[in-house]
């Protein structure tokens, strides 16, 4: 919400960007159009800063969502609910810190957290590299989610990654071994899938 302003979501708007935040609380705003709703969400376009010398030029999209006894409020410059729906808006804002934990992982997990060479080709190459491993580790997460039966978020990356190296000395025994079935197989013992996710509000995280 630090990024919040009529004339940076007007700016995103007309360079066809999209923008998904918080809605302020005491934004003034007159409804255009109601899309959807029931007793637990609102999904509307709407028209904001009635109050402002200078409001939004563009129309934007509410979406409100009853989570126990509290309404939460998000704002989206993407208009049709075909191209993203109540349901991701508030999905997709929950996992807005998915990026802080992809670092984790690359610095942590993979070795990024110090470069092997001092080279601007080097560094490149270390983290070309890295990012492109990531990026097939989390493939394979999802395979492994699909073969378990499983949703990805349960699957745990870094179990998954260290796994990794006792498949390969199992393999060095039997070569025929295939990696999905060997980890579907050890899965319990090598702890790929987390604990059951307890139920996120629309705001956590």
């Amino acid at each position: 919400m630090g990024f919040y302003g009529f004339e940076w979501f007007d700016t995103l708007t007309e360079q066809g960007k999209y923008v998904l935040t918080r809605q302020k609380a005491k934004v003034r705003y007159r409804v255009v159009r109601l899309l959807s709703s029931n007793s637990h969400y609102k999904d509307e376009i709407i028209h904001m800063g009635l109050n402002h010398t200078e409001p939004c030029r563009h129309p934007m999209r509410l979406v409100s969502v009853l989570w126990g006894t509290t309404w939460y409020y998000y704002l989206t410059n993407v208009l049709d609910p075909e191209q993203l729906s109540a349901q991701q808006v508030c999905d997709l804002y929950r996992r807005r810190w998915k990026i802080e934990d992809a670092f984790l992982l690359t610095k942590r997990l993979l070795g990024l957290s110090y470069f092997w060479v001092g080279g601007v080709n080097g560094v490149q190459m270390q983290i070309y590299a890295t990012w492109i491993f990531y990026a097939v580790l989390n493939d394979l997460c999802a395979d492994v989610a699909v073969a378990l039966q499983q949703p990805i978020d349960r699957i745990s990356v870094e179990m998954v990654f260290r796994s990794l190296y006792f498949f390969n000395r199992a393999r060095s025994h039997n070569p025929l071994l295939e990696l999905i079935p060997w980890l579907v197989e050890h899965q319990r013992s090598m702890g790929l899938v987390g604990v059951e996710l307890a139920k996120l509000s629309p705001s956590a995280n």
